[in-house]
């Protein structure tokens, strides 16, 4: 039979598109035909039943009992095999016919291929596919090339979407035909990572250190989310609810060096760990010259969390299931001035008491300069006027035949070793480290809640439908080293809300929360900021850190304009008009009373153009507190209501931690930048 294929555009322009930003197209249980590829006619079920060429999948769509849910309006992509590539895995898996599937291997397959939100290949981005499957598992995008030549979509790795079918709508959704039964691994990822055989050496090292035993973690089958209730809250005029996780998931993400990499530049041959135990020594012997003498310094003790070779292959592991490489860094770079500063998260390792920087290249000037790849992912990177630390570089895949994700977690391969090293505590990590709270807490990661929903629309009053997405919020003991009281929640990305990285975290009701600060690189004096946005609904809080008041309490209804600030002098054409001399004498005065302007590299919307939040009395920063900080110790920051006016809440944007080398700069020296 031959399918007529559909012109599907994206509609998604001009008033439509300034509308549906600050969320005044109604909102409703039908598809939204202004973004969504919907057309008058059959649904997803008429398309499976009378097109020959899925008649299988409908069998097994049958089989499943989810033809029904296929046929009434919801919005799906359906990346259906065709009846070749289900003849082909029933081979491959040694059956005869699709009547040897199980009921539970056809539910599984379906769900597998349907996806709760719909997507135009133009909508397919590298790395994975925002919204999971049915079966709660992330289909990996990437681009490539058909047999004719045709540009395509490549899903997990081998299948593509047939160029001839892609992006045909029906009534309750858009199909994207592929040439492969697609499949998720079911092992944990240890077993994934013995599977490969092109990363010997790491595999190796990390079964001698005891590290690969520590990857097993996969759920808290204790956490049961019907104990809490729904909570409604209201933040200025935004009237919304919040929820508890469904899960409480653990995961891992590793970037792994593959052996190739490893002899043709340091000259260890696969399966080498003396060798690779001889690099970690030259590394970290230098960072920790204590040690040396050390018993557990030896090739002997290596399950030690304190040898060199534990300590490194430690550091190229992440306590948090990155769900994909554009989940790296903020994902489609939102609220990220990308010309004037590259999109970048810091994320703790599980060599203690360490970070890792993660950044993409996005401004011209110093990517030119380097000569690295622009629009790529590097780790632990430096490169400005000063320095130039390349860093290494996040590969976006891996070959076909090999799985790269498992239950718990995902791995990467990078360019180079990546290790805390003298160079990167020295330089550097010797900055600004700026922080989304969103990525203090690893939990948020892995049980995908982070960045979660679609930005570009807000809510109805008090929705309970999560169509756009979801506010969550987290009960005492579900974040590790965190203890709460009050309401802690997670409030997803809006394009219009003034968040730095589009979503924001907030203390409700009458709190006292305690988190456990992330590690700086090196011991001496750190000022401890935090940015966000004054509302007359917020409260105020007291500051502690390590259970020492820190200063007055915070004033979350003031702005910049305030006259105990700035008053009539501030400007809102910082950027535009304001002169050096200018910018320089508002810095001092600011800094002197413990502000700073919002990050200049920071934008929401409005309307239709970007707000940079330097322009905005409303978004800035303010010390909390200057204090001197050990890095071999863990170190806790304190937040408690002391509102009296009935108004509790606190935001939580993004945390900076800043030594003494960047804050304490003179008028004499190399100024810290506004972005």
């Amino acid at each position: 039979m031959m399918i007529m294929k559909r012109s599907v555009f994206k509609y998604w322009g001009g008033l439509a598109a300034l509308l549906a930003l600050f969320g005044f197209i109604g909102c409703s249980d039908e598809p939204d035909e202004m973004n969504y590829y919907t057309f008058k006619g059959q649904m997803m079920s008429d398309y499976l039943l009378k097109t020959e060429q899925f008649s299988d999948f409908a069998t097994l769509v049958n089989r499943a009992g989810m033809m029904d849910m296929l046929s009434s309006y919801g919005s799906y992509t359906c990346f259906a095999p065709t009846n070749a590539a289900l003849q082909d895995y029933i081979k491959g898996k040694g059956l005869r016919s699709l009547d040897d599937l199980t009921d539970a291997d056809c539910d599984t397959i379906v769900r597998t291929h349907l996806v709760e939100n719909m997507y135009s290949t133009s909508e397919m981005n590298d790395g994975v596919l925002p919204t999971t499957n049915m079966n709660r598992r992330y289909l990996e995008i990437g681009h490539g090339n058909d047999e004719n030549g045709n540009a395509v979509v490549m899903v997990n790795k081998t299948a593509h979407v047939i160029f001839e079918l892609q992006d045909d709508s029906v009534e309750n959704g858009i199909m994207q035909p592929v040439t492969e039964v697609l499949e998720n691994s079911n092992r944990m990822l240890p077993k994934v990572l013995e599977q490969n055989d092109k990363i010997t050496t790491f595999y190796a090292a990390l079964k001698a250190t005891g590290l690969l035993d520590s990857l097993n973690a996969y759920r808290d089958d204790s956490w049961n989310p019907d104990l809490y209730e729904r909570y409604y809250y209201t933040s200025h005029i935004n009237q919304e609810t919040a929820t508890v996780p469904d899960e409480k998931r653990y995961g891992f993400t590793l970037f792994i060096v593959p052996d190739s990499v490893l002899s043709r530049k340091y000259g260890i041959v696969p399966g080498d760990i003396k060798g690779l135990y001889d690099k970690a020594c030259e590394i970290y012997d230098a960072v920790y010259p204590e040690d040396k003498n050390a018993e557990y310094h030896s090739f002997e003790r290596l399950e030690h969390r304190k040898n060199p070779l534990n300590r490194f292959m430690a550091y190229h592991i992440l306590d948090r299931d990155v769900k994909g490489w554009n989940y790296l860094t903020p994902l489609n770079d939102i609220g990220i001035e990308t010309t004037l500063m590259n999109p970048e998260d810091w994320y703790e390792t599980m060599q203690p008491r360490t970070m890792m920087k993660v950044e993409k290249l996005t401004v011209w000037k110093y990517t030119n300069m380097s000569g690295d790849q622009r629009l790529e992912i590097y780790l632990n990177r430096r490169y400005d006027d000063n320095y130039s630390i390349h860093g290494s570089m996040v590969s976006r895949t891996i070959e076909p035949e090999y799985e790269q994700e498992g239950l718990n977690g995902r791995y990467f391969y990078v360019n180079d070793i990546v290790a805390f090293s003298t160079d990167t505590r020295d330089i550097v990590q010797n900055c600004r480290i700026r922080m989304d709270f969103s990525t203090i807490f690893p939990e948020l990661m892995t049980n995908d809640i982070r960045q979660n929903g679609d930005p570009r629309y807000n809510d109805p009053p008090f929705d309970e439908t999560a169509k756009y997405g979801r506010n969550y919020y987290f009960p005492n003991g579900y974040l590790k080293n965190v203890k709460s009281a009050g309401y802690f929640i997670y409030r997803r990305p809006r394009l219009g809300y003034y968040c730095y990285e589009g979503d924001e975290m907030n203390l409700f009701g009458d709190y006292d929360f305690t988190f456990k600060t992330p590690p700086v690189p090196f011991e001496g004096d750190w000022q401890v900021r935090l940015g966000f946005t004054c509302e007359p609904t917020r409260g105020i809080g007291q500051i502690y850190f390590d259970d020492v008041p820190q200063g007055i309490p915070l004033d979350m209804t003031k702005n910049l304009a305030d006259p105990t600030i700035l008053g009539t002098a501030f400007r809102s054409d910082y950027t535009s008009a304001m002169s050096s001399s200018e910018k320089q004498e508002e810095r001092k005065a600011l800094k002197n009373k413990g502000y700073y302007r919002g990050a200049a590299g920071g934008y929401h919307l409005l309307g239709d153009r970007h707000d940079i939040f330097a322009n905005c009395a409303d978004t800035y920063r303010i010390v909390l507190c200057t204090v001197h900080i050990n890095p071999d110790k863990d170190h806790f920051l304190r937040i408690r209501n002391v509102s009296d006016n009935g108004s509790t809440e606190f935001m939580l944007d993004y945390l900076e931690l800043v030594p003494k080398s960047v804050y304490g700069v003179t008028d004499d020296g190399e100024q810290e930048d506004d972005l």
